[in-house]
């Protein structure tokens, strides 16, 4: 059985009602659940935008996984650049 280590600090909650938790936590989202008065627990977390939800379910995920493991496979190159502008036009 494992535990989770913890390790407890006193904060103060400045005049305009912030608090710090440290620079490694700078920048990062975090979800604040009030478990009673005065109690909260702060997790970090990862936020998907509504609108790319989509990107990470389903089809869509296995579609995006499958497209830059070939991506990674097949680095990009200039040759035959010509013949690939004339297949794209038709013109071949």
């Amino acid at each position: 059985m494992s535990f989770a280590s913890s390790v407890a600090s006193v904060k103060v909650i400045g005049a305009n009602g912030q608090i710090s938790l440290g620079k490694q936590y700078a920048g990062r989202q975090v979800l604040v659940e009030e478990q009673s008065p005065g109690v909260w627990l702060i997790r970090t977390a990862t936020v998907i935008p509504d609108n790319e939800r989509w990107a990470h379910a389903g089809q869509a995920r296995a579609d995006l996984e499958s497209a830059m493991a070939w991506a990674g496979a097949n680095p990009a190159d200039d040759a035959d650049v010509e013949a690939q502008l004339e297949r794209l036009r038709g013109r071949e």
